[in-house]
């Protein structure tokens, strides 16, 4: 579904088309969870009704839902099937995709600045330009944060596009075919992959990969035995995977990783990523062929740039309540490059923020609808309360486990099973629903269900 960048784009500019001239000019820069499900919902809201001009830039052509790269990584599942054509979208629910990367904006004459854009073979496709805008909203979302670990870089491969794990699930197709046909020992890396941080990336990833390479072994690759050769290991530096959830959830998803196979390692920090493994603090080694590094998130660099708007320690953008920034009113931003203040009940409670998470995005896209709107009408903003539903962490097929109901109501309930299931998997469905309408969510699920029947469940290339 990927839309080639040249159709489409317009000459430089400085600010909206001419025939959208006098409109309200609103620029989301992001196209993520929140970014896109805000830009559809305000094309169908607003720009189709010629009330707003709303345009979306994000530096890639296709969206996928961040949540599912482990996913895509493992290779259970098709990019091509699941991913959304900005270009296509814009199409069908009335608004605009510019494609580029944010490099800073001008507060005084309310522009935003994009990097040209160069294809693969490094030829320009489209030059450096600026937008104007009356509201801004920014929802770049995070990356990981390597902690200036040395190595990470050079041979640990982080999941923060689809790009990065279409790598990783080359890197470990490759791996098993040499090992396969490779006729003297093997190296005692060979065929281990080591997963740096046990929050949910890390779990769900090592959990989808124990199934996924009994998958890829089975056509052909006889001569590989998965409980024997494949050696899976999860290094988290704090005492327990999941030091995110509440500790029920932590125990029963580390008892369940166990009984897959895979090495846990808690309490482990790593000193450097090496060309056959991980060197810990401790002076011990692990070996391992493939590193992915899932330890840790931060807001991109470029947000602490952007002409003095107030950011934290990790590059996140501060926000008030109703998620416009400390500085300047106009520039609202959602996800997880915001950092957003969670109320407490209690006054004198250690202040929190909202967790980087896709219902949070969710629930500050849908805000956003509304505090637009308000602003076209000359209202006041209404201000952005987290509803916490929990967390839930899918075991691929073993098994998915969670807590629900927890945070502001000060308990949680520990869910596991075929129910915990059905609720991860509708986390996803109301994602796609705020992009397609049931309708076409419908006929997309039937026909997904068709052809998984009629393929292998695993990528095998």
């Amino acid at each position: 579904m990927l839309m080639p960048a040249r159709e489409g784009e317009v000459a430089p500019q400085a600010a909206a088309p001419p025939e959208y001239s006098g409109l309200h000019r609103v620029v989301i820069v992001g196209g993520g969870a929140g970014g896109l499900e805000l830009a559809t919902r305000l094309g169908d809201k607003l720009g189709r009704r010629g009330r707003a001009h709303v345009t979306l830039i994000d530096q890639a052509r296709s969206h996928v839902w961040k949540p599912k790269l482990h996913e895509i990584a493992a290779g259970s599942m098709d990019v091509g099937v699941h991913e959304v054509s900005y270009r296509a979208q814009a199409h069908w629910h009335g608004f605009s995709f510019r494609i580029g990367s944010l490099t800073g904006i001008d507060r005084a004459r309310r522009e935003v600045h994009v990097a040209p854009y160069v294809d693969e073979d490094g030829v320009e496709v489209t030059p450096a330009r600026s937008f104007g805008y009356d509201t801004l909203v920014i929802a770049i979302g995070s990356l990981v944060h390597s902690f200036g670990t040395p190595g990470v870089d050079e041979h640990g491969i982080k999941l923060e596009t689809t790009a990065d794990a279409r790598r990783f699930q080359r890197r470990l197709v490759n791996a098993l075919v040499r090992a396969h046909a490779q006729q003297g020992p093997r190296a005692g890396h060979q065929l281990g992959v080591a997963i740096v941080g046990a929050g949910a990336t890390g779990v769900e990833l090592a959990a989808e990969l124990h199934r996924s390479t009994r998958e890829l072994v089975a056509y052909g690759l006889d001569r590989i035995d998965p409980d024997k050769d494949l050696r899976l290991h999860l290094v988290e530096a704090a005492d327990r995977v999941l030091p995110g959830l509440p500790p029920r959830v932590s125990a029963t998803a580390g008892r369940m990783l166990v009984e897959l196979g895979v090495r846990v390692h808690t309490g482990a920090r790593v000193a450097e990523v090496t060309t056959d493994g991980l060197l810990l603090a401790d002076g011990s080694r692990i070996a391992a062929e493939l590193v992915v590094w899932a330890a840790g998130v931060k807001a991109h660099e470029v947000l602490a740039t952007l002409d003095g708007l107030e950011v934290n320690r990790i590059n996140q953008l501060v926000v008030q309540p109703t998620l416009q920034t400390t500085r300047d009113d106009n520039v609202f931003a959602i996800g997880d490059c915001a950092a957003c203040p969670w109320p407490q009940t209690d006054a004198s409670a250690t202040p929190r923020w909202v967790p980087p998470r896709a219902q949070a995005a969710h629930q500050q896209a849908s805000l956003m609808l509304r505090q637009v709107q308000r602003r076209l009408a000359g209202k006041a903003l209404d201000e952005y309360r987290y509803r916490d539903f929990g967390s839930l962490v899918s075991l691929g097929a073993f098994s998915t486990v969670g807590s629900m109901m927890g945070g502001e109501r000060g308990r949680s309930l520990l869910v596991e099973g075929l129910f915990a299931r059905l609720m991860y998997e509708s986390l996803y469905k109301m994602h796609e629903l705020a992009l397609h309408g049931m309708p076409k969510v419908a006929l997309d699920t039937l026909a997904r269900w068709i052809t998984r029947r009629n393929e292998p469940h695993v990528k095998l290339h």
